[in-house]
């Protein structure tokens, strides 16, 4: 499914005070990391320099915007234990919060009684969400954006709980 929706660079560029992103898949089958992870898997290494190639482009959009200002924090919602998936992923946030990220976890069991949205999401600026849809193993499939006034609150007020519920990443123990 093409998509037309504005980028997340385009986005983060435009936003003047909040960036927030909620993830609740425990796989992501995402091209762009498929070696990285396989290498991973296989030898326990994982890209954490924030001047790789890999990264780079994401460590300045992130500080370039909490250098104006914007608060960027990232949520993750997890089934324990964890994926295999989940576990490279943790073994890279470092990398996010080097670029000014806040990042949190919270147990899926703690989530029971949030009322969530169906996708993941980045809302900007608390007026516009940008959704992202991905297959049933974890490819992404295409993204829109909504600044439908019901979605924004359902998405601002979802994570807001998640946030206070979810452990800071430094504090958070994989299981």
């Amino acid at each position: 499914m093409p998509s037309n929706a504005p980028t997340i660079a385009d986005l983060m560029n435009e936003c003047t005070r909040s960036a927030v992103h909620l993830e609740m898949r425990d796989h992501y089958g995402v091209a762009a990391e498929a070696d990285d992870f396989r290498e991973w898997l296989e030898t326990g290494r994982v890209d954490i320099d924030p001047a790789s190639p890999g990264w780079a482009p994401w460590v300045d959009l992130v500080s370039r915007a909490v250098a104006r200002g914007v608060t960027v924090r990232r949520a993750r919602i997890v089934s324990e234990p964890v994926t295999d998936y989940i576990r490279y992923e943790h073994a890279s946030t470092v990398v996010n919060v080097h670029a000014g990220e806040q990042v949190r976890w919270l147990p899926r069991r703690q989530a029971s009684t949030i009322a969530l949205p169906g996708n993941d999401f980045w809302l900007f600026d608390d007026h516009l969400i940008r959704w992202g849809h991905f297959s049933g193993n974890g490819a992404l499939v295409g993204h829109d954006v909504s600044d439908d006034t019901a979605a924004v609150k359902l998405c601002a007020e979802a994570f807001d709980t998640v946030w206070d519920r979810a452990i800071p990443h430094d504090q958070y123990q994989i299981h």
